[in-house]
């Protein structure tokens, strides 16, 4: 059965779905995109993806083509109409088709593009979350407003591709021997004295949604967090170290550049924060 997706207010087959060749986000990657998890075919943490979402367009001065309200009706509506269970929205706005093809924003009335599709993943029982990921270290390249979830993202595509060739799940950007964040999620470490350590938002991570929900749910259950920068030495020597996003929940990383991270198993508090965000997210989810 062909998927439907949403393209520019029509849920059509995903087949036939369809933008201009001449649209921005394709010229010159000026778009904004937003990955929201379903869990029981609902939304998981809407309102911080929405919230976020406003932030980036406003960022670039991209105007929504629908209010947010609107876009959460629409996202139900698509994950009904694929009879979604559990997996991703993927939303992508842009700034629409211009036939000059000049870097300035097009005048007169272009109006912007959006579209939306679905993705089934079994999120909750992946079996990754039980042994853990590998995780390998690369130079952090992207641009200096990472804070911004800009569709431009061949930055990533090279470093989750030096992941794969490795036999890793993810890479850990470093910038100035520090870790940045993952190439589609926020990297943490438990360090020896127990404390939770990520780096704190800035324009140089994604302010990442699932990463600000696991950090409160953590220091709701006492556990100590520090938001600061961390080296890759450091992870090296954690006690655990994880990764949080959308896509995934909390994933436990056992090895990073090969090296054993503890016993090489995934470790207690990054299972319980799994199944904490596991039980926050069936019970938020709209």
């Amino acid at each position: 059965m062909d998927p439907i997706a949403y393209v520019n207010g029509a849920f059509v087959p995903l087949s036939e779905a369809k933008v201009s060749v001449l649209d921005r986000g394709f010229l010159f990657a000026d778009g904004i995109y937003e990955v929201a998890a379903v869990l029981d075919g609902k939304l998981v943490d809407s309102a911080p993806h929405l919230a976020r979402l406003e932030r980036s367009v406003g960022e670039i001065g991209l105007a929504l083509p629908e209010s947010l309200a609107r876009i959460e009706e629409l996202q139900k509506e698509l994950v009904a109409r694929n009879h979604l269970d559990q997996g991703m929205v993927y939303l992508q706005v842009t700034r629409g088709a211009d036939t000059s093809r000049d870097f300035p924003f097009p005048k007169g009335d272009v109006k912007p593009t959006l579209v939306m599709f679905v993705t089934a993943k079994n999120i909750v029982d992946a079996p990754s979350a039980k042994s853990g990921i590998a995780v390998i270290t690369v130079p952090d390249i992207r641009w200096e407003r990472r804070d911004i979830k800009s569709v431009a993202l061949l930055a990533q595509v090279l470093a989750k591709q030096a992941a794969a060739a490795a036999g890793a799940a993810e890479a850990w950007m470093v910038e100035d021997g520090h870790v940045t964040e993952g190439g589609s999620s926020s990297a943490f470490i438990l360090t020896k004295d127990d404390v939770i350590v990520t780096r704190p938002n800035s324009n140089a991570i994604l302010p990442g949604c699932t990463r600000k929900a696991v950090v409160k749910l953590a220091e709701e259950r006492q556990l100590k967090v520090e938001e600061r920068l961390f080296t890759v030495d450091e992870a090296l020597a954690a006690k655990e170290a994880f990764i949080t996003s959308a896509s995934s929940f909390v994933q436990p990383v056992v090895s990073i550049d090969g090296k054993t991270i503890g016993d090489g198993k995934p470790g207690p508090v990054a299972t319980r924060l799994r199944e904490i965000y596991v039980d926050f997210a069936r019970t938020t989810a709209v």
